[in-house]
């Protein structure tokens, strides 16, 4: 193997920024690795994302500098990863940092012994000194000193980190997430929201859908209006801040301030999907044109900005743009007064536009200062006026493009298009999900049926970690419910099995890695929501909505033994396990709603609208054709229309109500649902 930059062999867009620096750069790989043992070198492990700001930063300052370039070169075997694209990877050196008491993030930067045992790293660098920080040369010669001076020593960091990452790790069995301990969770939740801004008090605040869902959850499931007030006023906030772009839809990472002001500009496809998801949920309740104007704009957005001709979507767009971060973003006033002439005051007013500027003396618009939209009328001046921004925007350079799709973060795009499909009537949306998620079945997945988790310049590749299975199954769910296609949880159904065969632990959960991937020093396991959903919490929703859509008993003690692996853990952090404890209340109390009728007739028709009008987080709904036998262990197994007419049925545990015909007698049982937790 040649002393080179390797990286232009690669696909990630990532990986392809670096392919000209002066670095030896390799993806990781077992020859990069046997090249590290043959050579007796550490390597020098440095993690990012198209989209980080930081990673763009440290490049600049570090990786395209001849003479820190040379130091790498010299004394290290040199690892790019793009941690979307190789996601087990990062966690798992993002948790051996936390093992030498530093907070993660990227850019990560890792030195590990030619085994892969990590023994010293770190995030940003700055090339020399400054503002309290080593400089990164100073780093790289004192590494280098200790590989070859001090092996005791690195050999004794191995050793302390080696047993930190054994005992995250392990699983902390207890008894059962109760009732109890739910409500002492939302509590201790409820505590920490600001309740003039939403979001949890400080800064930087991130948008945390899965928390924000499960507050709901428990409202609905209480009625304590103090937890819906926290939703409302975060979504609010959201939805009128900086965060969101309201010159051409879309929602950043996060906010650097606890006003959801100024955003770290970035754009995740995760983000948006989930918060459409979250969106559509609350609007079906609380009918405020403000969340449905947000879902559709950026949905809107996803499909002019995203979609990629394949038909799935792409992970990201950078923050930056001509080497400025939110350059691409912002306005002066003069820039507003020349574009929109008499109009400019009007808008000035509405979207917090000044001479001074509301953020490094230039504007992000926003409109904080009002939650609720204008009339009709007004609002429609103010789409004309966003319009023309939105073209003249256009003409500037654009911050780039991750454009490789990943399976899990499609799969919470596919399903929340797929909600708000059937939320808000559009058909379109919904054929937009099918084609996606058909792609996904078709080319990103194996002869034999296994998915691969990244697909860019006509390649997939990388064997799929448990959050593809999770979040795809997800989808395959809600798009089952959507068209009543029996293929959806047929292919759901599929992945399941293939889950519980390659990624389960005999000791409950399941493994971030299948046990036939690529072996690294650790398999990790993770009920830990971050910004997306834990695969574990995914995992467990799915398994109890197989369980009450088909009956069948091996679903739901799949679910158990998870809920079980992780119940320890769940009480000793209390915070951060949303996604899991929605899988435990789903299990436990979900509703399930059956339709015995053709799916296309009238009547039908009207009683599906309903429930797609309806709040009902957590919910399984099966329509079922006139004599089609539903599974024996079904709760509704036998029940049928009446007088011809189609009848709903809506049932938890074991039982079910009587038959429903009429659609406002739907709606009114919906809405009176028992309000306090099962025993």
């Amino acid at each position: 193997m040649t002393d080179s930059n390797r990286l232009s062999e690669e696909t990630s867009p990532y990986l392809l920024q670096h392919k000209d620096n002066p670095v030896h750069w390799r993806a990781w790989s077992a020859e990069t690795l046997a090249l590290a043992k043959a050579q007796g070198k550490p390597i020098l492990l440095s993690s990012g994302y198209a989209a980080c700001h930081w990673c763009h930063v440290m490049a600049a300052e570090s990786f395209e500098n001849d003479r820190i370039a040379a130091l790498m070169n010299a004394n290290f075997i040199n690892v790019k990863v793009d941690r979307e694209e190789r996601p087990d990877i990062d966690h798992l050196y993002q948790q051996a940092l936390q093992m030498l008491g530093r907070r993660g993030g990227w850019p990560l930067t890792m030195f590990l012994t030619p085994d892969g045992e990590p023994f010293w790293g770190g995030t940003y660098f700055p090339p020399e000194p400054r503002h309290g920080m080593p400089g990164f040369a100073d780093i790289l010669q004192a590494v280098a000193e200790l590989w070859r001076e001090k092996p005791a020593v690195v050999t004794r960091n191995v050793g302390a980190i080696a047993n930190g990452l054994d005992r995250l790790a392990e699983s902390a069995p207890a008894e059962p997430i109760s009732p109890v301990l739910l409500e002492t969770i939302t509590e201790r939740l409820e505590e920490l929201i600001d309740r003039e801004h939403g979001g949890i008090r400080g800064a930087p605040k991130f948008p945390q859908p899965p928390s924000l869902e499960f507050l709901w959850r428990a409202w609905k499931r209480t009625g304590r209006a103090s937890l819906r007030e926290a939703v409302l006023t975060t979504l609010d906030h959201i939805c009128q801040g900086g965060i969101y772009d309201h010159i051409g839809g879309g929602f950043a990472r996060y906010s650097t301030d606890e006003r959801w002001l100024a955003p770290h500009f970035e754009k995740m496809l995760y983000d948006n999907g989930q918060l459409v998801e979250l969106l559509t949920l609350v609007w079906q309740d609380e009918r405020k044109p403000l969340y449905a104007a947000r879902v559709e704009e950026t949905i809107d957005w996803a499909l002019r900005e995203m979609r990629l001709p394949e038909g799935v979507f792409a992970s990201s767009l950078d923050a930056d743009s001509e080497h400025e971060e939110g350059k691409f973003y912002v306005w002066s006033a003069a820039e507003i007064d020349a574009a929109l002439g008499e109009r400019a005051g009007a808008f000035r007013a509405a979207y917090d536009v000044t001479e001074a500027g509301n953020w490094e003396e230039k504007n992000i618009p926003n409109r904080l200062l009002e939650m609720a939209l204008g009339s009709a009328e007004a609002e429609a001046a103010l789409a004309a006026d966003r319009a023309a921004l939105l073209a003249l925007r256009e003409t500037r350079v654009r911050p780039g493009r991750d454009d490789k799709a990943l399976a899990d973060w499609n799969g919470l795009m596919i399903a929340a298009l797929a909600a708000a499909a059937q939320a808000f009537a559009r058909p379109d949306w919904l054929a937009v999900a099918t084609a996606a998620f058909d792609f996904i079945a078709t080319s990103m997945t194996t002869a034999d049926g296994r998915l691969l988790h990244s697909y860019r310049a006509g390649r997939a590749k990388h064997m799929a970690v448990l959050d593809d299975y999770a979040d795809l199954c997800r989808a395959a769910l809600t798009l089952h419910e959507a068209t009543g296609d029996d293929a959806y949880l047929t292919r759901c159904r599929e992945w399941a099995e293939i889950v519980e065969t390659h990624y389960r632990d005999p000791a409950g959960g399941y493994f971030f890695t299948a046990d036939d991937a690529e072996a690294l020093i650790r398999r990790a396991k993770i009920a830990e929501d971050a910004p997306l959903p834990s695969g574990n919490g995914a995992m467990t929703q799915v398994l109890a909505r197989l369980y009450h859509l088909t009956g069948e008993t091996a679903y739901r003690e799949r679910a158990e033994a998870t809920l079980t692996a992780f119940a320890g853990t769940v009480r000793r952090g209390l915070l951060g396990y949303s996604t899991l404890l929605s899988g435990a209340e789903i299990l436990r109390d979900g509703l399930q709603i059956v339709i015995i009728g053709a799916r296309a007739a009238e009547d039908t028709a009207a009683l599906l609208r309903v429930l797609h009008e309806t709040s009902l987080p957590g919910r399984s709904l099966l329509v079922a054709a006139p004599g089609a036998a539903l599974p024996p262990d079904h709760p509704a197994a036998g029940k049928t229309q009446v007088d011809g007419r189609a009848a709903a049925y809506m049932c938890r545990g074991t039982t079910c109500s009587l038959p429903i015909v009429e659609p406002a007698s739907l709606a009114l049982a919906l809405r009176g649902e028992p309000q306090t937790p099962s025993a």
